[in-house]
């Protein structure tokens, strides 16, 4: 038998290296999403001309390969609180480059300087840190603390509620649409209507729930906000029956409503608080849930359990550096109160729009997270566009709008996943009020020009068309 004397390094033919792979093309990058990654997402944004390459960011403001500005009021669906590549983040991470990033056998020394400030700027009694990469990685945790502490299995969640798509996340993520693939879930877990108190403590009484956990805002359920007082009483219940309450603030928490976190807004405590997105200041993946002492140690006290959950990259340097220097950025730019009056400012006009605009159903919100619903179409837009329209209604009336807002007018946002008739505005809370109004004069020419959603939706079908029968 003859030996494989090829060496080992050989490096294999085509492999691209950073400058190589920074000038790819439009052509390639497509080519390489629909061969190599999600060619279903790929196909998706390119009917939408979702698909340019954007090429430097600053502040709100991106830029295409074509040399033109666009504002971002996507926001990295809340994880983009800062901005694009704040200055004092990326000092941050030079500063810190010469430190072991990740090294388990030690104990890391800005992992334990965040920890002592997440517990100074989270409300009540929570104390106790858990670093992971992301705000599934958090729910996840967090619904394992749950039961480790309270010995209980079930978990209780909103219809509507997003808290992401791993396994434990997902089963207490409230759209079918997400779970049914998947079945069967993590057992004990059950949905009720979100807002609705009386339905939370008929599922409390059985006394089987470790955990209801629950977003002050539901996201990607479509920016909505529940009933005054909701989250107050939801929170009463809980300790009436031995509930652990974990308020998942991946998205509304570090400033994004007003608050600095959402929960404040009623003065309510959590048990466990979820946290993400721009607690990496923008730049980093970062996420960790906090809790009180007790619980921990129920659950993780000694040595004994001190390992029954880690993560690997979970508080490394560079992230832990980034999360520091985003919340002292909060703080210095008084980003909170920012987004509390420019919020209220950006309410107020669109909720003018929509007394003007039937096609503009609902404006919601709270801070700079707020959602715009559109009304559905009636049965001549769907003859009129040969059943296309009714798809897009029922799926993407939302990406109808922001396809309008990104391709004539330069302004980048998104649907809810949960509603795909909302579109969210989320921009960076450095936002100014003339960015605002420049929302608000292009969502105005839209809606004159499409004065209902048949108008819409033949411009989108014209735009998908166009797609399909151009090449670059």
């Amino acid at each position: 038998m003859t030996k494989n004397t090829k060496p080992v390094a050989d490096q294999p033919a085509g492999l691209l290296d950073l400058q190589e792979a920074l000038s790819l093309d439009r052509t390639q990058v497509k080519d390489f999403h629909k061969k190599y990654l999600n060619a279903g997402l790929a196909t998706m944004l390119e009917l939408l001309s979702f698909d340019r390459l954007f090429v430097r960011a600053q502040g709100i403001s991106v830029w295409d390969s074509q040399g033109r500005e666009y504002l971002d009021f996507l926001g990295g669906y809340g994880a983009l609180n800062l901005g694009h590549n704040h200055p004092k983040v990326l000092a941050a991470l030079q500063r810190v480059q010469a430190l072991p990033n990740i090294l388990q056998a030690s104990l890391g020394i800005l992992t334990a300087a965040l920890a002592h400030n997440l517990a100074l700027i989270t409300p009540g009694r929570l104390q106790r840190s858990f670093f992971c990469n992301s705000g599934a990685e958090a729910v996840e945790g967090a619904i394992k603390l749950a039961r480790a502490a309270t010995g209980r299995s079930g978990v209780i969640y909103c219809q509507g509620s997003f808290h992401g798509k791993t396994m434990g996340a997902l089963s207490v993520t409230g759209r079918e649409k997400y779970q049914k693939p998947f079945a069967p879930l993590l057992p004990q877990c059950q949905a009720i209507p979100f807002g609705d108190l009386q339905s939370l403590e008929k599922a409390l009484q059985s006394r089987q729930a470790a955990a209801f956990i629950v977003e002050p805002i539901q996201g990607e359920g479509g920016i909505n906000v529940p009933p005054p007082g909701y989250l107050r009483k939801a929170r009463e219940l809980c300790s009436r029956y031995g509930t652990l309450f974990i308020a998942d603030e991946v998205q509304t928490g570090f400033g994004r409503t007003g608050y600095m976190f959402a929960c404040e807004a009623e003065n309510v405590e959590p048990d466990i608080m979820c946290l993400a997105k721009s607690l990496g200041g923008g730049m980093m993946p970062m996420g960790a849930y906090i809790t009180t002492d007790e619980i921990w140690k129920k659950a993780y006290g000694g040595m004994e359990k001190a390992l029954l959950h880690t993560s690997t990259f979970g508080g490394n340097t560079m992230a832990c550096a980034a999360a520091l220097t985003a919340i002292q950025v909060i703080y210095e730019e008084n980003l909170v109160e920012q987004a509390r009056e420019k919020g209220a400012y950006f309410l107020a006009r669109l909720k003018e729009l929509q007394e003007r605009f039937p096609l503009l159903k609902e404006v919601r919100g709270r801070g700079l997270m707020i959602g715009l619903e559109f009304n559905q179409p009636g049965g001549l837009a769907s003859k009129v566009t040969f059943g296309l329209a009714t798809r897009l209604a029922e799926e993407y009336t939302g990406s109808l709008v922001a396809g309008e807002l990104l391709n004539n007018h330069g302004i980048i946002t998104a649907y809810t996943l949960n509603n795909p008739n909302v579109i969210r505005l989320e921009p960076p809370l450095c936002v100014t009020r003339e960015q605002i109004d420049r929302v608000v004069t292009a969502l105005e020419e839209i809606f004159k020009r499409h004065r209902g959603f048949m108008s819409m939706a033949t411009s989108g079908v014209k735009t998908i068309f166009k797609s399909l029968t151009q090449k670059e």
